[in-house]
């Protein structure tokens, strides 16, 4: 049996380094989509949400993963995200994937208001500075 080398990347650590995977199963936005060994090379964006894939001797395993890229070469599969955990209960990662992924906490949300602003003063002055005559 055929089988593919499976990668899932965090920022500063590697949650997955697997090789007798069978199959993965990953959210994107246009819905979920199953990776075989003799798939076409492809990418994808993910949406946060669960990743599976089948091991040798372990079953189906399950990941919460935050949004990211998969890239699959050959028989060669590395998912990037930003933010992931692995578990058994599938209910808990869910809730996972709905508390700590789809939901910005405060402080993000600020910062995404505080840069709109100086970026809308910024282009305010220099709209200003391209309107004086030389």
């Amino acid at each position: 049996m055929q089988s593919m080398a499976l990668r899932v990347l965090l920022p500063f650590e590697v949650l997955v380094d697997e090789t007798d995977v069978a199959r993965i199963v990953v959210e994107t936005a246009q819905g979920s989509f199953g990776l075989l060994p003799r798939r076409l090379d492809c990418v994808a964006a993910l949406v946060p949400g669960i990743l599976s894939f089948e091991a040798e001797g372990q079953g189906e395993v399950f990941l919460a993963v935050d949004e990211g890229v998969l890239v699959k070469t050959g028989r060669t599969v590395v998912v990037s995200v930003r933010r992931g955990l692995r578990g058994n209960d599938l209910a808990r990662l869910r809730d996972a994937v709905e508390q700590e992924f789809l939901t910005l906490d405060a402080h993000e949300e600020e910062m995404r208001t505080a840069m709109a602003r100086l970026e809308t003063g910024f282009l305010r002055r220099f709209a200003t500075l391209s309107d004086r005559p030389s």
